[in-house]
């Protein structure tokens, strides 16, 4: 089994199409998406399509959920900007999402964490710039009494693979479509392959025209979000 996992796209389509690109030459079997999929500056809307053009297997984000219903706590400004670019038919897609899912037997997809999709998992959410990961009996207690080979979470936009002393694999394949404390403005995703000795984590970088995309995002009037999508080098404070 080779399957490709991408989260965060946060309505990034110059990064989605680049790493959409990158897969279609990686031989998988399927495109598992984590979530967050168009709260973001660059083309909400566009993004939406490509994926449900995808027949992915997808799951909401927390992001997801207050796009749809700008009432919940959390949901700010990019959120109703999102909501603004959206058809109603996006917009029902969007809201049928579950917050879990399972693909076969194996594979375990959540946001956060299998019971929350606002709790990081692999990462301690940013202090400044830093992020840290938790103790390996936190992170294990998070899987509950989930017993999946492979456990795939994303929101922290940390690319992260971490075996727990029982053999399950947990992994974040960073985000598609926002670095932060990246180093980097390329775009992420993670290919995972069963073989006989168990799964195999490659955390991919892509590179795109990620000043095209901080254009965009001015355009639609974030100019903060440029400095993210055009360096990765600095942390959530850049986006406010």
């Amino acid at each position: 089994m080779r399957v490709a996992v991408i989260s965060d796209v946060h309505g990034n389509l110059p990064a989605l199409d680049a790493v959409l690109d990158d897969i279609a030459r990686q031989g998988v079997e399927a495109v598992l998406c984590l979530g967050d999929h168009v709260s973001g500056p660059v083309d909400p809307s566009g993004a939406l399509d490509r994926l449900i053009g995808l027949s992915a297997t997808c799951i909401a984000g927390n992001h997801d959920r207050w796009t749809v219903d700008l009432s919940v706590k959390g949901s700010g400004k990019i959120d109703a900007f999102a909501r603004s670019t959206l058809n109603e038919t996006q917009l029902a897609w969007l809201a049928a999402l579950p917050a879990t899912a399972a693909y076969g037997d194996e594979v375990f997809l959540c946001h956060g964490t299998p019971a929350d999709d606002e709790t990081p998992w692999l990462d301690e959410f940013y202090n400044g710039r830093s992020t840290t990961l938790p103790g390996e009996a936190e992170v294990t207690e998070a899987t509950g009494s989930l017993d999946y080979e492979l456990l795939l979470c994303g929101h922290t936009h940390v690319p992260r693979s971490v075996r727990l002393a029982d053999g399950r694999l947990i992994v974040n394949p960073g985000a598609v479509g926002m670095q932060l404390v990246q180093g980097s403005p390329d775009a992420r995703y993670a290919i995972m392959e069963r073989r006989a000795g168990g799964w195999h984590t490659m955390l991919l970088s892509v590179p795109y025209d990620h000043e095209e995309a901080a254009r965009l995002a001015a355009g639609n009037g974030f100019p903060q979000w440029a400095a993210s999508l055009t360096g990765g080098w600095v942390g959530p404070e850049s986006l406010r």
